[in-house]
Formats: C-alpha cells, sequence, structure tokens
C-alpha cells in the first residue's frame, strides 16, 4: 500500500495517527530482528505527551511505600525560569548490543510526531537528540510522515551542524545517516529520500555502530501493519458509510 495521509480526512477519522504509528513501529523492529546477528536486538519505543513535573510530584505524593516519611527540605525560589523542552512525543526503535559486560546502543530509527514539529523548543529538542546519536557514532533513520506540521526536522539537523546544503525538499522524507571516523574527525554518510503521500516509501540502510548495516524496510512494514489493522477495509467501509449517509 502506497504511503497514506494519517493526519487528514478520511484516514484521520477511522484510526488515530499515534495507534498506527506504534503498531508500525513494532513491525519495523520485529523485522530488524530477522536481520540482526545473535548478539543485537531491536526494541520499539514510544512514549506521548511527556509530563515530567507531574509525574515526579504524583510518584512522591501518592506512593504507598514510602510509610510515614516526609520530605524535610524545602528548594528556594529559582532564581529564573525559561521555557525549555524536556521532550515531548518519542516515537522510535532502538537497536542495542548484548556486548560482554554491557548493553549498548548501536542505531535509532526516530519517527517525527505532530508535537516533534509544533514549536521551536520541540524542534530543538528532536534536533538535540539525533545530533547526539551521531556524534557518539551511532546509525539513525529519521521517518517524517506528518503531513499536518509542515517543517523539515532533517533540515533543521542539518542546519545544526552546519551541512545546510544538504536540505531535503518537502516536509516529508526518510533519512538514513552513517557517522563515521575517530578522534574527533570523521564524516556522515546520508541517504537521503522525499516521501510523497500516494507512492510507496523506500528502503533505507540503517546502520549501527561498528559498520554493520541491515534495511530499514519501510515499505514492507508499513504494508504489512496496514494489513494487520484493516486499514483498506476501515476506508472503505467510512466511504460507503458516506455514500450511503449522502444518498
Amino acid at each position: 500500500m502506497p504511503l497514506l495521509d494519517h493526519f487528514h480526512p478520511p484516514l484521520r477519522n477511522v484510526l488515530q495517527w499515534n495507534s498506527f504509528h506504534s503498531a508500525w513501529l513494532a513491525e519495523l523492529a520485529g523485522d530488524f530482528n530477522e536481520w540482526l546477528p545473535p548478539r543485537f536486538y531491536a526494541e520499539p519505543s514510544t512514549r506521548f505527551g511527556i509530563e515530567v513535573d507531574v509525574a515526579a510530584l504524583e510518584r512522591i505524593t501518592d506512593s504507598p511505600d514510602d510509610g510515614d516519611w516526609k520530605p524535610t527540605y524545602t528548594a528556594p525560589v529559582a532564581t529564573a525560569t525559561v521555557p525549555f523542552a524536556i521532550g515531548t512525543d518519542a516515537l522510535e526503535v532502538l537497536v542495542y548490543e548484548d556486548y560482554p559486560g554491557e548493553i549498548r546502543l548501536v542505531g535509532a530509527v526516530e519517527f517525527a510526531s505532530p508535537a516533534n514539529k509544533d514549536r521551536p523548543e520541540s524542534r530543538a529538542a528532536f534536533v538535540t537528540k539525533c545530533r547526539e546519536y551521531l556524534h557518539r557514532g551511532i546509525g539513525l533513520v529519521i521517518v517524517d510522515v506528518v503531513t499536518d506540521k509542515h517543517f523539515n526536522l532533517h533540515n533543521d539537523l542539518m542546519q545544526a551542524i552546519g551541512r545546510p546544503e544538504q536540505a531535503v525538499g518537502g516536509h516529508l522524507y526518510a533519512v538514513a545517516y552513517r557517522p563515521t571516523g575517530k578522534n574527533g574527525t570523521g564524516q556522515l554518510a546520508i541517504w537521503s529520500h522525499r516521501l510523497v503521500v500516494g507512492e510507496p516509501l523506500p528502503e533505507v540502510p540503517m546502520w549501527l555502530w561498528g559498520g554493520l548495516s541491515i534495511p530499514a524496510r519501510l515499505n514492507d512494514t508499513y504494508d504489512e501493519t496496514c494489513r494487520r489493522l484493516r486499514v483498506a477495509a476501515r476506508l472503505a467501509d467510512r466511504a460507503a458509510d458516506h455514500a450511503n449517509n449522502g444518498a
């Protein structure tokens, strides 16, 4: 199935985009595990609408495990409070290596969400996370199929690392990155693809720390997710209902 618009009718009315993305990430992680050597594994990770301050407060005040303990320290008033993006949505597939003595992150796929793109501080937080992956030598793929926010996070990332000439046109794209080098010098290989609603998704290389690569089969996993969630049938049912109501 070609790429659909998950953020406008009719699909938005029959399937929540975050439900679909969660299922797609799980499908992609499972496909990665079919390609990875035994000591590597991929896991999907989704977090929506993170509220760190509220969550922390509830954990302290509502925990039944603290008995009669009460806090004895009160922090002074801050000298300044400024806007700062802790993070909003995180939709990712993380690839780990079970290395002797440690489990280390070796690759990441980051899916953009509307919340990653809606404010300057959210876009900056997303770019900072991706840039940190690259500086650590971790292979990265960014996929952006968000049609209702027209900012380009890949272009922001290229601007942040001083390579604005590597910008991709449009606001839908899939880009793979392979950082290589050592001792502060290196280079970044880039595979960029502009995405178009109504056309198939590309296959891009998922490079892992250490030089191993596996395919990120975006179209195959997208198609399988659509099949499992009965997207075509649900759209057909909605179209039939609309036609009957119109008649």
